[in-house]
């Protein structure tokens, strides 16, 4: 991963004047991925100071840590556990290591993510090292994203494409035997599916294990992954959400099916669920309401006659926000819902409304685009040709 990343000044927002302290792995922490640049899938200290950051870890990862890395010092960790148990015993361990950086580099307090260890911030506590919780993000400027990640987005959601153009491949493939499709003389499964699309993914370096290939009714939840037999005339939502190896990025795009022949209630769906899609993407723009944004996508599906519900079975309609930012998580700082949140210039964002009811069936459009003084500037393309013969 390229070394001194360099933000536009008219990007930034406002940091905290306490250095950053972390200890996690960059396999759950996008924070440690964005700090560092660098994987590391074991916990490790890593935090700033003057400017600077800096890390601890072991041999097993040092050269590579500090080849490869945005660290400006790398310190080893046998050295900083061997004065650890000099100064506090043999069972010294990460919280030891971290109050020796501490009093060494003379860091009074450090600011920690609302996620931060317990055990461990409680151990540095009684070691009297001060530490104070973030209150919401880490690193705010997060949220922001330069050229060269809208240009890592953007990878992530051609993987996407990948992905969509094997699914209609087999789509079209597939022969519709009654209430059954087959493909390769086989019925054909959200499993199947979903691998073919992994596999093809994969094979241009992106990981996209959790993809969603959900028809019927079980599209109607919008996070449930499909299992099962997929069948003719149904509505059958993809959404894929890769992760390129490379970077770290993901993308994320949502595309609507249908193998067979729809019906008007279901044309009628899907062409709501776009226009709500195209009047929520005019509205986005630096300084606007996200609240607002998720408002006309509220106004669109209103005006056609869709109705929102909430029951004890379950909800139909309109049932969640309109977007999320989108980076080193799928769902990176930024959001598009009726909670208000103004939209910041730089930021990514997917635009995904969708409409949900058993019987009938669940729709979703999702594309992803960068916010800017003016017109949105698109990040992910693919045809919207949802209905396969």
């Amino acid at each position: 991963m390229p070394r001194n990343r360099q933000l536009n000044p008219s990007l930034t927002v406002p940091k905290s004047p306490l250095p950053p302290l972390l200890y996690t792995d960059t396999l759950i922490s996008p924070d440690m991925l964005y700090f560092g640049r660098v994987e590391v899938h074991d916990p490790f200290i890593a935090f700033g100071m003057g400017g600077r950051k800096y890390t601890v870890v072991s041999a097993l990862e040092f050269g590579r840590v500090k080849r490869t890395s945005d660290f400006d010092v790398v310190l080893p960790r046998e050295k900083w556990l061997e004065a650890a148990r000099a100064r506090y015993g043999a069972k010294a361990g990460p919280a030891e290591i971290i109050a020796c950086l501490a009093k060494e580099y003379r860091v009074r307090r450090f600011r920690v993510s609302d996620d931060f260890p317990a055990a461990l911030f409680l151990k540095l506590r009684d070691l009297g090292v001060k530490l104070a919780l973030a209150n919401g993000l880490l690193f705010p400027e997060r949220e922001i994203k330069t050229d060269r990640e809208a240009g890592c987005v953007r990878e992530g959601n051609r993987l996407c494409t990948v992905g969509y153009v094997v699914a209609e491949k087999i789509l079209r493939a597939a022969r519709i035997k009654g209430r059954s499709l087959l493909w390769q003389g086989k019925p054909l499964t959200s499993e199947r599916l979903r691998f073919a699309i992994e596999v093809a993914i994969k094979e241009q370096g992106g990981n996209s294990g959790d993809a969603i290939v959900a028809g019927g009714d079980q599209a109607c939840d919008p996070h449930e992954r499909g299992t099962g037999p997929l069948h003719p005339h149904e509505l059958i939502i993809i959404d894929i959400f890769p992760r390129v190896v490379k970077t770290g990025y993901f993308g994320d795009m949502t595309r609507t099916y249908l193998k067979g022949t729809a019906s008007d209630a279901q044309k009628k769906l899907c062409a709501t669920v776009r226009a709500a899609q195209l009047a929520a993407i005019r509205k986005v723009r630096a300084g606007v309401d996200g609240k607002d944004v998720h408002g006309a996508v509220v106004a669109t599906f209103t005006k056609a006659g869709y109705k929102t519900t909430h029951g004890k079975n379950g909800s139909r309609g309109f049932i969640h926000g309109t977007g999320h930012g989108l980076g080193l998580a799928v769902h990176d700082p930024g959001r598009l819902g009726p909670v208000s949140a103004v939209m910041k210039l730089g930021a990514i964002l997917t635009v995904e409304p969708g409409l949900y009811y058993p019987g009938l069936g669940g729709c979703r459009w999702e594309d992803v685009v960068q916010v800017t003084a003016g017109r949105a500037k698109m990040l992910s393309r693919h045809p919207y040709d949802w209905e396969i013969r």
